[in-house]
């Protein structure tokens, strides 16, 4: 009798030992699961592509504000959040206003970069397109840059405008993907000043 209550209590003590470490095994693999993010496919609804959280603002720089300037380049800024769920495809940006309407671009110059102005990282493959009529960039990126990243885009007029004034330049964002869906990031301000005369 003795030698069986032995037994059974080793018996018992070797299944409590076991269902703890089978417990444990699965609350590690449960709190991994819940820690390793997981790679956040682009939102598609309809056949069309979104961001699920979408980059909202755009920042624009330039470091020669005076008109005719020939060295001048606009630098524009954008956040792309870590959950923004789709990388950046491509742009679109608008001259909305400003007096000169027919200052040119010198299209072979646009360039991007991660980073922002002054402090630029890797370069990013840009292409670029504008039309006159409607004072529009096409920007296409054929690596899409991809969530969490900062990007800067640079384009570079062949001078500043020939007239000072707010310029102001509407942006949208596409998703990469399938028929993406634009997301408006607002509009970057340039103010060109005549130069002081003393």
């Amino acid at each position: 009798m003795v030698g069986s209550g032995l037994s059974l209590r080793r018996c018992a003590s070797l299944l409590a030992s076991l269902t703890l470490t089978a417990v444990g095994a699965a609350v590690a693999a449960v709190t991994a699961a819940a820690v390793t993010p997981e790679p956040v496919a682009a939102l598609e609804l309809r056949n069309r592509t979104y961001f699920t959280k979408p980059p909202w603002s755009v920042d624009l720089i330039s470091y020669y504000t005076t008109v005719w300037e020939p060295w001048a380049e606009y630098y524009f800024t954008i956040e792309l959040a870590p959950d923004a769920g789709a990388s950046l495809g491509a742009l679109a940006i608008t001259q909305t206003r400003g007096v000169d309407r027919w200052f040119p671009f010198n299209l072979s110059a646009t360039r991007a970069f991660l980073g922002r102005p002054r402090q630029a990282g890797a370069a990013v493959p840009v292409t670029a397109t504008f039309d006159q009529d409607s004072r529009t960039f096409a920007i296409s990126f054929p690596e899409p840059v991809p969530p969490g990243s900062t990007l800067t885009l640079v384009l570079k007029p062949w001078s500043n405008p020939s007239m000072a004034d707010t310029y102001m330049f509407a942006v949208t964002a596409y998703p990469a993907g399938p028929n993406p869906s634009p997301t408006p990031l607002g509009y970057g301000t340039l103010r060109i000043y005549m130069p002081d005369r003393f």
